[in-house]
């Protein structure tokens, strides 16, 4: 019987490895043979590249998952630093993960075959392979505390007004360099955090009013001014949600989406729900150049950042 190649697509091509090849020579190779998600890797690098080539385009970048405590706050600290993200929505976990990793706490190794009672009794707590030790939440909750007390009693403040203040009291971190190059960062859930647990326990004796729909306005400004838009999803959740639904009341959704994600679409979570069922919401426009690519976030992420950070270098 012989083939149809009306039906088909260009060949695949056999990855050849070299000694010494980058990571964007890497991901073209994988992009070469095109198969399952390692050709969604390579589409998105391409499409990655394309919205940050595009001057035109707002960059928003959601967070969600334990990125921090597994190494990938850098690579956004990065990002924020070279303009690449204009928006950070990020979860109240990862942004207390940085503020401990910037306050000089740390992140171990661990194992996720242990004994976890046996964990709790030696105030150890376990992130799947990585332990945080009760000592970094001490030394976190000392440095809230005095970061808070800069806060005049009676104030009113938005969440990211919050954040930025926090980020500016810091040297290095994701809420550090945002600050400094004056990109907003959006938490709606940061009650949903140790962060917000220190704000709450503060104000037990202090009175700021936090304006949780404040930054709604700022956010959603900004999507009006947006000519184009493009956002890049680590994981799901509150993140993504805050991210799109905002594009649902403007004329245009998003020109440009990449998500990274391991959840499934069949079980109706939003952490993987399809970007093309986002169209139907009107999140994302029909012509959008957009792809999901399924897979650990800790593989993927340094290896998209990666080969566009080399491919915009290198023109």
């Amino acid at each position: 019987m012989e083939c149809n190649l009306d039906e088909c697509g260009d060949p695949v091509r056999q990855v050849r490895l070299s000694a010494g090849m980058t990571a964007n020579e890497l991901v073209l190779a994988i992009g070469g043979a095109g198969a399952y998600n390692g050709g969604a890797l390579a589409k998105a690098a391409d499409i990655y590249e394309k919205m940050l080539r595009d001057e035109k385009a707002t960059k928003y970048f959601g967070l969600a998952g334990a990125m921090v405590p597994a190494g990938m706050g850098g690579i956004v600290s990065e990002l924020i630093e070279k303009g690449h993200i204009d928006i950070l929505v990020s979860t109240g976990a990862n942004l207390t993960h940085d503020t401990i990793e910037a306050i000089g706490c740390h992140h171990y190794h661990g194992t996720s075959t242990c004994d976890d009672i046996k964990l709790r009794e030696e105030e150890i707590n376990r992130i799947y392979d990585i332990f945080l030790p009760d000592e970094a939440f001490i030394r976190f909750e000392e440095f809230m505390q005095d970061c808070l007390s800069d806060i005049p009693d009676k104030s009113v403040i938005t969440i990211s007004g919050l954040l930025r203040h926090i980020g500016e009291h810091l040297d290095h971190g994701i809420l550090a360099t945002a600050a400094k190059n004056d990109v907003p960062v959006f938490c709606p859930a940061v009650q949903d955090s140790m962060l917000g647990m220190q704000f709450w326990f503060y104000n037990q004796t202090h009175h700021i009013v936090v304006d949780t729909f404040g930054d709604m306005h700022d956010i959603i400004d900004r999507c009006y001014a947006a000519e184009h838009a493009g956002a890049f999803l680590v994981g799901g959740g509150v993140p993504k949600n805050f991210i799109f639904q905002n594009k649902m009341i403007t004329p245009s959704g998003f020109d440009y989406a990449i998500q990274l994600t391991g959840d499934r679409p069949d079980l109706g979570g939003l952490s993987g729900a399809t970007l093309s069922e986002a169209q139907s919401w009107g999140k994302i426009n029909e012509d959008a150049a957009a792809i999901t690519v399924y897979g650990d976030a800790t593989i993927n992420l340094p290896l998209i950042a990666a080969a566009v950070l080399e491919r915009l270098e290198h023109d």
